[in-house]
């Protein structure tokens, strides 16, 4: 058996690991849900600016307006779930793929 047909058979016996399907789950239930929000909030945002032009340009505070506001709530918005992300893929994440890596890493020596 050459060492690439050994590795091959080593990742399809970790993909079909409980552990790493549980990884696979962990990660879709958090991506999946906060990319549905996302992309909610960003499509209001577009909706908002095409059909809610007299709210998008009420008057807020000298020239900035509920456009220039909401705009801005997307930079913040997106960095907000990177920052989120990092800490949940620390927290539920990392910990069983650093685990399921070392078994990998041992098997392939």
């Amino acid at each position: 058996m050459t060492a690439s047909q050994h590795d091959s058979s080593v990742y399809e016996e970790i993909q079909t690991d409980e552990r790493f399907q549980e990884l696979k789950r962990r990660f879709r239930a958090w991506a999946f849900p906060m990319t549905a929000a996302f992309l909610a909030w960003y499509l209001l945002y577009v909706v908002l600016s095409a059909w809610g032009r007299d709210f998008m340009g009420t008057k807020v505070f000298g020239n900035i307006n509920v456009a220039l506001i909401f705009g801005l709530l997307q930079f913040v918005s997106t960095f907000g779930i990177a920052w989120a992300y990092s800490r949940f893929a620390e927290k539920k994440l990392d910990p069983l793929a650093d685990e399921i890596r070392h078994e990998v890493e041992g098997k392939t020596e």
